[in-house]
């Protein structure tokens, strides 16, 4: 039986060593160990890994090159499971990771990496195709469920629309203000309706309802 071959991303040389020893007393064969998020894409195309283990926050800015990487991962090599290592739990990344596929994925708080057995075990669950995700991520995204933007589901021009609608414009002046034609409008309209759960009644005007919405979430 072959061993999981593993790309490494990690800017922290202590931390990089360390996983490095760790994976290889685990059975993984460690194919590369990067410390930016650049040469570990590239070496990722190269190895073509079973698996791939990385920081959330990478050089050159520390904000968002892991993540961003390791989507690009699950997007162009969709059979390499990921495990992203993050020093807090970051509710967006962590729901933008499992959202794009939810199979195949850990996230993983690093304090995790102290407890070498519970961190192996779920680095090998999660090459099994299992998802794995730090109890303390879970606990934060339910946490984001329970709060989350109604309007999070339009997209930007649907949100222009609802921002001219409260206003006060009609269909005219919002086609008038975007360049639009009206039946343009009409079909946004008629989606922010739908995306926002507001269906014919006859008692309660889904415009205002709409607007109350935006309004309300825009404070």
């Amino acid at each position: 039986m072959s061993s999981t071959t593993v790309v490494i991303a990690e800017d922290s040389v202590l931390l990089r060593e360390g996983l490095i020893r760790l994976l290889h007393e685990g059975g993984f064969v460690v194919s590369a160990a990067c410390g930016d998020a650049e040469s570990f894409l590239t070496a990722v195309d190269q190895h073509r890994p079973d698996l791939v283990v990385i920081d959330v926050r990478m050089p050159p800015t520390f904000t968002s090159e892991g993540i961003r990487a390791a989507l690009v991962v699950r997007e162009m090599h969709p059979s390499t499971a990921v495990v992203v290592l993050s020093q807090y739990v970051e509710e967006e990344y962590a729901a933008e990771l499992v959202a794009s596929r939810p199979r195949g994925v850990g996230y993983l708080l690093k304090d995790r990496v102290a407890d070498t057995r519970e961190f192996l075990d779920a680095v090998r669950s999660v090459a099994a195709g299992a998802t794995m995700l730090d109890p303390e991520v879970v606990t934060q995204l339910l946490i984001r469920s329970r709060h989350k933007d109604p309007l999070a589901r339009l997209t930007p021009r649907e949100r222009e629309v609802l921002a001219l609608m409260a206003q006060g414009r009609a269909n005219a002046g919002i086609a008038a203000a975007l360049v639009v034609t009206e039946g343009a409008v009409e079909k946004h309209v008629s989606s922010i309706f739908a995306k926002l759960d507001l269906a014919p009644t006859d008692g309660d005007h889904r415009r205002v309802l709409a607007v109350l919405q935006y309004l309300r979430n825009d404070s």
